[in-house]
């Protein structure tokens, strides 16, 4: 039984071999073929179809340069290059010339000192001499009351005056000058209104004096000023004139 199990199995696929391959065509026993002409008349000049060998060695190496003409590269050569966009300078270090004084000899001296420890060149002591100075002066009276009595007689006489000051109190000053000829002309001008008792005096002789001069300080050398406050006898740095 099993032999013939065996025997049909073997008969029934060398019959579907046969059938599938062609081979019972003629018999009238074959599979439907499976085609599309519509394709084939579809080409366009198939004979023209060429296939072609490529060689492996020509695929690696590079596609030759393009040639450049001489007008291109002459083109190229006059072409200008842009310049380079020069860099942002830095921020100079702003400088100012700065002075004060003017000081007499003695606090000159204490300001030489107090500068001695800021860098050399970078402040000067400048000569200044300080003029004298001439007034038109009155008194000095005995008291208080003749002082107010002379007052009064001037303000009547609508002349001007002030307190002398210092050591030339009580006395009235009718006015400071530069030089001893102007004050000599101011008297003369009251000698016609009446004021009798004037004199021109010197309230100050001409005396040596001083002006500190920093001409170039930056902020380094701004750092270093404050050694210099307590040497200034209250006067301050300003802007050089």
């Amino acid at each position: 039984m099993l032999r013939l199990a065996v025997i049909v199995l073997l008969l029934a696929n060398a019959g579907y071999y046969a059938w599938s391959q062609g081979l019972l065509r003629q018999f009238g026993y074959a599979p439907q073929e499976q085609s599309e002409p519509q394709r084939m008349n579809q080409q366009i000049r198939p004979e023209t179809l060429q296939i072609l060998k490529v060689n492996p060695s020509k695929t690696s190496s590079a596609a030759p340069p393009t040639p450049t003409s001489p007008s291109q590269a002459t083109a190229a050569n006059d072409s200008p290059t842009p310049a380079s966009t020069p860099a942002a300078p830095a921020p100079a270090d702003s400088a100012e010339c700065l002075q004060a004084g003017v000081f007499d000899e003695r606090q000159a001296e204490v300001l030489r000192t107090a500068a001695a420890g800021l860098p050399a060149g970078s402040w000067t002591l400048e000569p200044t001499p300080v003029p004298g100075r001439w007034m038109v002066y009155m008194g000095r009276f005995d008291d208080v009351e003749t002082l107010d009595r002379k007052r009064a007689e001037l303000r009547a006489r609508k002349v001007d005056h002030d307190r002398a000051g210092g050591t030339l109190e009580l006395g009235l000053s009718l006015g400071r000058f530069a030089s001893k000829e102007a004050a000599e002309r101011e008297l003369a001008n009251l000698g016609n209104k009446g004021v009798r008792t004037a004199r021109v005096i010197q309230e100050r002789a001409e005396s040596p004096g001083f002006t500190l001069r920093l001409s170039s300080v930056n902020d380094a050398l701004r750092a270093q000023l404050d050694v210099l406050r307590t040497a200034m006898a209250g006067k301050t740095l300003r802007t050089c004139g």
